[in-house]
C-alpha cells in the first residue's frame, strides 16, 4: 500500500543536507545563516507550485532582510518526469527570477528526511532549527485573491518576534513528490 510518510514532528531538529542548486553552488543546512529557515518541497510542473511561486518569491523577497532564508528542493523523479529534471530546473529558475536557492535532490534522500510528500508543502525552522511551522503558505493554493488567512507569514512573524506559531500544522495542497520506484514510502 503507498501512502505518504509521516511528517516530521514540530520540535524536531532540521535534517542536515548538501545539494546543488541551479547556478552550480552547492548549499548546506550549514551555509544558511539565518533567524528562520523555511524549506519548501516544489518542483517545475505542478500547478500548485506555479500558483503560489510568485507569493513565494514576495514573501522570500520580503523577510529576507529580517533573517529569513528560502530554500526550494525538487526530489522528483526525473526519469519519469522529465519536466523536472536539473536542465529544466535551470530553466525555471532563471524563467521566474527565484530570489532563493534552487536545489536538486536527485537522490530523494533529503525529501525522504524532511519526511514531505507535496508539492508546495513548507517546513520552517527557527534559529535553532527546530520545526515550529508544517503545512501550506496560505489557505488558496490557486486564487491569491481569496487568501484569507497567510499561514506562512504568521509563522514567520510569531518566530520572528519570538513567539510560538499558534497553529503549527495546515494542510498542504498541491501534487506528490514524484517518488522514484524504490522510494515510494510504503506502510503496512
Amino acid at each position: 500500500m503507498q501512502t505518504h510518510p509521516e511528517p516530521l514532528p514540530i520540535g524536531s531538529v532540521a535534517p542536515d543536507f548538501e545539494l546543488e542548486a541551479t547556478d552550480g553552488s552547492h548549499v548546506r543546512l550549514a551555509d544558511l545563516d539565518a533567524d528562520v529557515f523555511v524549506y519548501v518541497q516544489g518542483c517545475n510542473h505542478c500547478p500548485y507550485v506555479v500558483a503560489y511561486l510568485e507569493r513565494l518569491a514576495s514573501l522570500a523577497r520580503e523577510y529576507a532582510p529580517r533573517g529569513v532564508a528560502f530554500v526550494m528542493v525538487n526530489s522528483n523523479d526525473a526519469e519519469a518526469y522529465p519536466d523536472d529534471d536539473f536542465t529544466a530546473m535551470q530553466a525555471f529558475a532563471v524563467e521566474h527570477d527565484l530570489p532563493f536557492p534552487y536545489l536538486w535532490d536527485e537522490d530523494q534522500r533529503v525529501a525522504q528526511a524532511y519526511r514531505t510528500f507535496r508539492t508546495p508543502e513548507l517546513l520552517v525552522f527557527d534559529d535553532k532549527r527546530r520545526l515550529r511551522y508544517h503545512g501550506r503558505i496560505d489557505d488558496a493554493p490557486k486564487d491569491p485573491g481569496a487568501v484569507t488567512r497567510e499561514d506562512l507569514r504568521e509563522a514567520l512573524e510569531a518566530l520572528l518576534a519570538g513567539r510560538e506559531v499558534t497553529e503549527p500544522e495546515t494542510w498542504a495542497v498541491g501534487c506528490t513528490v514524484k517518488w522514484k520506484p524504490e522510494n515510494v514510502p510504503v506502510i503496512g
